[in-house]
């Protein structure tokens, strides 16, 4: 594999990780992948002001970790990028589902 191919590799896994390293950011995430949420729903869910939310969800979009689709008034918030998506649901397996949070 070429250097500069493993560079970018590492450059986007490193983008990934950061955005992920958040523990508000990953409980977004967790519920995303549960399925698309509302800026309101994922405010009552996660339990962060709307300023704070908003901060994290800027920070999701910008390293393409989530798309947004908005209707009428309300926006709505996915997973986004399939790399991010496999990671996502790797670490939903292990640490968010009822039945493995209850084992552990």
């Amino acid at each position: 594999m070429e250097l500069n191919h493993l560079e970018h590799n590492a450059e986007q896994a490193s983008t990934l990780l950061k955005a992920m390293s958040n523990q508000s950011r990953l409980l977004i995430l967790c519920q995303l992948n549960e399925g698309e949420k509302s800026v309101g729903e994922l405010e009552r869910i996660v339990g962060l002001s709307q300023s704070a939310l908003s901060q994290h969800l800027a920070r999701l979009r910008r390293d393409k970790l989530v798309k947004t689709r908005r209707e009428a008034q309300t926006i709505y918030y996915s997973l986004q990028g399939d790399d991010a998506l496999r990671v996502i649901k790797t670490l939903y397996g292990l640490y968010c589902e009822t039945s493995n949070a209850a084992a552990a």
